[in-house]
């Protein structure tokens, strides 16, 4: 028989892992060609994690920069606009000087209510302001004037006051249309009582409450007390108020008794539940 000698060393492929059924992993996987694209998989996660974030970091560095150190986003100009149906008495430039809006600064940086204050505290005719961003470069302030409830003669004038009771304006003259406040107040205790400033406030909102037409023909108020208010009409006739409490009912009673009694001149509705009229 011949004989072959072994080098030593040698090993013998089918003795060497027989019975002891361990593989190597990555041998295994190379020979099956599989465990590369796994990792090749888990590095493109990796990278395009990396990726994104870099992005991301490059955007929000961009966008600080556009909002706060570029020429785009600074504001280049002030509009003003009016809301609603009310008087608009003060003029756009007169507006746009007192909110003093810092033109040329990033218009992310602008504060609107600090604006807003500044506006209100110049202009006592403004009842609300509203400052808004209208990127890229515009600011928009939109306003609401007082409208005069009532006319208060004085010395310089007559004193524009809304229905809140706020005196916000002095005119030369008055105006047609809006009933005159005559405030002849005595010293009793409904005065030490609610004050003048109360009594002056209520007695506006008795006015503000008056129908249109009603209005429209209410010449002055006159205010001796918080119990005593009285209507002069433009057609020489009075009305006692009384108190402005319960001025819905008190209006109800005065449109009733005018329409029974045509040519009376006098009326008290200042108990409504029991008006009455005096004829001439």
């Amino acid at each position: 028989m011949d004989h072959v000698d072994q080098e030593p060393g040698a090993v013998r492929a089918p003795e060497a892992f027989a019975g002891t059924g361990a593989v190597d992993d990555d041998a295994a996987g190379a020979a099956g060609g599989a465990a590369p694209p796994r990792r090749r998989r888990r590095l493109s996660r990796r990278g395009l994690l990396l990726v994104t974030a870099v992005l991301l970091a490059a955007l929000g560095g961009f966008g600080g920069w556009a909002l706060y150190a570029s020429s785009w986003l600074r504001v280049d100009r002030v509009t003003v606009s009016w809301t609603g149906d009310g008087p608009r008495a003060l003029a756009a430039d007169r507006i746009a000087e007192a909110a003093a809006v810092p033109v040329g600064e990033p218009m992310a940086r602008l504060d609107k209510d600090a604006v807003r204050d500044r506006l209100l505290a110049a202009l006592p005719r403004l009842k609300d302001a509203e400052v808004v961003r209208s990127w890229p470069d515009r600011v928009v302030v939109k306003v609401t004037e007082r409208q005069a409830v009532v006319l208060r003669p004085g010395g310089d004038g007559f004193t524009e006051i809304d229905v809140e009771g706020v005196a916000f304006g002095v005119l030369p003259e008055a105006v047609p249309g809006v009933p005159l406040l005559s405030v002849e107040l005595e010293h009793n205790a409904g005065v030490r009582r609610f004050g003048e400033d109360r009594i002056v406030t209520e007695a506006v909102g008795v006015v503000a409450a008056l129908p249109p037409a009603l209005h429209r023909r209410t010449e002055m108020i006159r205010v001796r007390s918080y119990d005593s208010l009285t209507l002069e009409l433009t057609d020489g006739r009075t009305v006692r108020w009384g108190s402005p409490e319960l001025t819905g009912e008190k209006v109800a009673a005065l449109t009733a008794v005018m329409k029974a009694a045509d040519g009376a001149r006098y009326f008290d509705v200042s108990v409504p539940s029991a008006p009455a009229v005096f004829a001439p």
